[in-house]
């Protein structure tokens, strides 16, 4: 058996095109008591900027009773239909598994709400099939406390949890490209 050296170990870092960013109930009617939800809404949609810029494939779930995706971030993906769900999992949901596995990405990047509820049991399923990357500051819940609890959960899981400027700027991978330049304006 040859030990790995590194030049031959997987690489730890994100590779922007085998990311699919999965947005998890980002809901009219549940927003409003979410902590912090004027924050989340901008960082959410500063990555969905960001995914078309480096052309990330992104799927949009809510969860039935909840109202449509808020305005925001739907009137940014005017060709992208929510798949509406009532499991808390999204990938005990058919049609949000089969979107995702379409786009043949192999690294889940999850965002959305409420973090410890259906964004956690969608990351911990998840990482049967996907790296699992899960952007703390573009995720809430009605209260931080549950936020925190998910966080530790999911890192005891194996997942990885990231931030809105982290994904952006470790999927660019260099500066002064036209992407770079593009998404410059989402960080500055």
């Amino acid at each position: 058996m040859s030990a790995q050296t590194p030049a031959n170990r997987p690489s730890r870092l994100i590779d922007p095109d085998d990311c699919v960013l999965l947005l998890v109930d980002m809901q009219e009617k549940l927003l409003p008591v979410i902590s912090e939800n004027e924050r989340i809404v901008d960082n959410v949609v500063r990555l969905v900027r960001f995914c078309e810029i480096l052309d990330i494939p992104v799927v949009l779930s809510e969860q039935i009773k909840l109202g449509r995706t808020v305005s925001q971030i739907q009137d940014l993906l005017p060709g992208h239909t929510a798949l509406e769900k009532d499991s808390f999992d999204c990938l005990l949901n058919e049609p949000i598994r089969n979107a995702l596995a379409e786009t043949g990405r192999g690294t889940l990047v999850l965002t959305g709400i409420e973090a410890h509820i259906c964004v956690l049991q969608t990351a911990l399923h998840g990482l049967d099939a996907y790296r699992v990357q899960v952007v703390a500051d573009a995720m809430s819940s009605r209260s931080q406390h549950n936020v925190h609890a998910a966080e530790n959960r999911l890192l005891q899981a194996g997942a990885t949890v990231t931030t809105t400027e982290m994904f952006i700027f470790e999927a660019l991978q260099r500066a002064g490209t036209e992407a770079f330049k593009k998404a410059y304006v989402l960080v500055k």
